[in-house]
This record gives C-alpha cells, sequence and structure tokens, in this order.
C-alpha cells in the first residue's frame, strides 16, 4: 500500500472541508488526513488502478453522499462489496436527512450516518468524537 493514512475525508465542500479538519485538530487527530474533493478521487484513493491490492488503507473512511463524479452511495457500494475493503468503517457525513439516504446507506453496509450539525461548535464536537471514537476506542481487525 503507498499511501499511510488514519482518516479518509471524502467531501467537495471546501468550507467543509476546513470546518473538519479544524474540529479534528481541535481533538489532536490531524496525524494523516488525506482528503478526495470527490467520489472518482476517493474511488482512485482507495483502489487505484492496481486490482490486485488496494492502494490504502485507512482506518476508517469520512463520507459526505453529495460528491461529484461518483456520489457517495456508490463509493459506499464499491467499498463495501469489495472483500478488501468490506471491514473498513465508514461513517456518513452528509447534510441530507432524507430517508431514501438513510436507508440506502445501511443497506449498503455504512457503520454510522451522521447528520452535518449546522452549529460551529456543534459541529467540532461530533466530528471530534467520531474521529476519538474510530481511532482510539474501536477495536479494529487491520
Amino acid at each position: 500500500m503507498s499511501q499511510a493514512m488514519d482518516i479518509l475525508l471524502v467531501e467537495d465542500d471546501p468550507h467543509d472541508v476546513d470546518l473538519t479538519l479544524r474540529a479534528m485538530r481541535e481533538h489532536n487527530l490531524t496525524n494523516r488526513i488525506v482528503v478526495a474533493r470527490d467520489g472518482a478521487e476517493a474511488l482512485d484513493t482507495l483502489f487505484g488502478a492496481d486490482e490486485e491490492q488496494p492502494r490504502c488503507r485507512p482506518r476508517f473512511v469520512l463520507l459526505d453522499l453529495k460528491l461529484p463524479k461518483v456520489d457517495g452511495l456508490e463509493v459506499l457500494r464499491r467499498i463495501k462489496s469489495d472483500d478488501r475493503t468490506r471491514s473498513m468503517p465508514v461513517v456518513v457525513l452528509t447534510s441530507s436527512r432524507e430517508s431514501p439516504d438513510l436507508e440506502a446507506a445501511y443497506d449498503l453496509g455504512v457503520n454510522s450516518y451522521l447528520c452535518k450539525p449546522v452549529e460551529f461548535d456543534d459541529f467540532v464536537r461530533v466530528v471530534g468524537q467520531v474521529g476519538l471514537y474510530w481511532l482510539l476506542l474501536n477495536e479494529q481487525n487491520l
């Protein structure tokens, strides 16, 4: 695997990328975060052109649903349908509160589905708690 990372952040909104990185910094969780700005970049970061071995294995993926090129549900589908990445935790962090998105994400095997808080302090708290849980508390089979 070519890239060492703890978190793959898949987010197209530059403001939300900045907020997420700031929230992670405030909780001292910024060691190895890679940002993919669309679904195609996320899939390339994970799988690349080499079908034999994934390019990287983050501790977890923080995934927005509304993405250009390849939407978040398709990214989730690819992660959870590949034997090499199926056990990789994926947390959806999105502004969508639509039931079809929620149902589809859980049907595809998402580990957690969170709606983005509007207030900055709430956003920082939620993102920090997500990072702390998946990086420090959760036992993973790496």
